[in-house]
């Protein structure tokens, strides 16, 4: 699937992540995708918590061939 954003924060540890993330998602509209990639570990359940916090859909999460992980959010 073709993301509106995309945001690398991969090398960054945590909030920075979710912290990029929040940023780009308040530059988007309604229904727009954004493709974060990560290779913090603890991602993985941050952004879990920042879907169910923020109302944002995490439509997917999964890893990538180079082994970092990626996320989809769809904005609320």
């Amino acid at each position: 699937m073709n993301a509106d954003k995309e945001v690398d924060a991969r090398g960054l540890n945590c909030p920075l992540p979710i912290l990029r993330a929040k940023k780009a998602l308040a530059e988007m509209e309604t229904g727009q995708t954004l493709r974060v990639l990560a290779t913090d570990p603890g991602s993985v359940k941050d952004f879990q918590a920042f879907a169910r916090q923020t109302g944002n859909e995490l439509m997917q999460q999964g890893e990538t061939a180079d082994k970092a992980f990626e996320f989809l959010l769809k904005r609320k």
